[in-house]
Order: structure tokens, then sequence, then C-alpha cells
């Protein structure tokens, strides 16, 4: 499992078409939005060059001014994850 958190700049203006284009890609969760055209979101993927690819994807998203990794997680143990019973 690969996790990354990822802050996403846009203008205030375009909030609503980014916010829309983050919630369509596969493996890329908001969690918070700013007035100001900031988003926190985590990109989760189980291989690392997935997860690259995704961050690459948020960098090329129309109205995107900036995307930068703030955080990443590799876990090679996917039974980690696992919630116990």
């Amino acid at each position: 499992m690969h996790v990354a958190g990822v802050l996403v700049r846009t203008r205030p203006e375009d909030i609503d078409a980014v916010s829309s284009a983050l919630r369509r890609l596969e493996g890329v969760e908001v969690h918070a939005a700013t007035p100001d055209g900031r988003f926190i979101v985590t990109v989760e993927a189980t291989e690392s060059g997935h997860a690259a690819a995704r961050f690459a994807d948020l960098q090329l998203l129309p109205f995107v001014l900036s995307a930068a990794l703030v955080y990443e997680h590799s876990e090679t143990d996917p039974g980690r994850w696992r919630e116990e019973p």
C-alpha cells in the first residue's frame, strides 16, 4: 500500500471544476478545501508506480496551478493495513 498526501492549489473561481475532477480520479480522496483554492487530498495505490502516476495526473488537471507532495508512505506488508477482528 502506498499513501501520499498532496496539497493541490487552484484559483478560487475554479474550485468547483477542480473538486469535481479530483473526485473522479481513482484512488484520490479530497479531505478538505478552502475558499482560497487549496485542497488537501490523499492518493492511495497498491504500487508506488501507480501512486506516482496519479500524482502526475493531479498536476496535469485543468485549472490546477500546483500539486505539492507533502507526505508519502509505503507499506510492503498488506496485512498490516487490515483491521484486527
